[in-house]
């Protein structure tokens, strides 16, 4: 670190993986072709996908495409749905349940009551955890909890229209200890996978990958084929409708990645 407070670049290390999304459409702007790429953080041990069971509600077809963000830079996802205190116990072991069946680990936090804070706490040590949301979900106020050193700032959420406010600005690390690192990251208004194909994209919901392999055509994209063995697996009730819609959501956005 210089005296001036800013730092210089000595070296560069190879990345071990990176998480990105595409970059934010510009107001008023119109796009031909595929948006740029926005790189978020590199070099990350684990990711946790933050959410809030209410203010802002709870959106399990966002967290969809946090999932598939992370599973398509080969990241190792979890969710932490936060402001448990605003739902009914009901409402929260659901979502959590309905993950956890799928594959992933969930957390379910709150800063008012202090639940969930040790054990997500506990589930940081020896990585580089990086911290990833919409804004408002109550990311920074959890770090806050867990780790009041670092007492970075926050704000209420807008009372007109029920969304967060940027707080944190910028990608900043903190070290916690010698071998924790806590990646805090802005709170973000959209997200949209980067560089997923149409042929791919099934292969970051977990649960198809069981079926994929079965199906009549080797380029099936699970949306119409005969012979298509996720279809048949949605039917069945193998695969859930939800989770199965957030497919055919993110698949059209990338149907409207015209290319020239």
């Amino acid at each position: 670190m210089n005296k001036d407070g800013t730092g210089t670049i000595i070296k560069i290390h190879k990345r071990k993986n990176y998480l990105s999304r595409k970059a934010p459409k510009l107001r008023g702007a119109s796009y031909r072709g595929e948006r740029l790429e926005q790189i978020i953080a590199a070099n990350i041990d684990d990711f946790y996908i933050i959410t809030s069971a209410d203010e802002p509600t709870f959106n399990h077809k966002s967290l969809d495409r946090f999932l598939v963000s992370g599973e398509s830079s080969s990241l190792h996802p979890i969710i932490v749905i936060n402001k448990i205190d605003l739902m009914t116990d009901d409402f929260s072991n659901e979502w959590k349940n309905f993950y956890e069946k799928i594959g992933y680990k969930v957390f379910i936090t709150s800063v008012t009551n202090n639940r969930g804070i040790e054990e997500l706490k506990l589930s940081l040590n020896g990585k580089k955890n990086l911290f990833w949301g919409h804004s408002g979900v109550g990311k920074s106020s959890l770090l806050n909890s867990m780790f009041s050193h670092l007492n970075i700032y926050t704000q209420k959420i807008s009372e007109q229209s029920a969304k967060g406010k940027h707080t944190t600005v910028t990608v900043t690390m903190y070290p916690i200890d010698e071998t924790t690192f806590i990646i805090d990251t802005p709170g973000i208004r959209e997200i949209d996978p980067y560089g997923v194909k149409k042929e791919d994209l099934s292969h970051y919901f977990i649960e198809f990958l069981p079926y994929i392999q079965e199906c009549f055509y080797n380029r099936c994209i699970h949306e119409h084929e005969p012979g298509c063995a996720v279809l048949d697996a949605v039917e069945e009730n193998k695969i859930s409708l939800e989770r199965y819609d957030s497919y055919l959501r993110i698949l059209d956005t990338i149907e409207d990645d015209l290319k020239f």
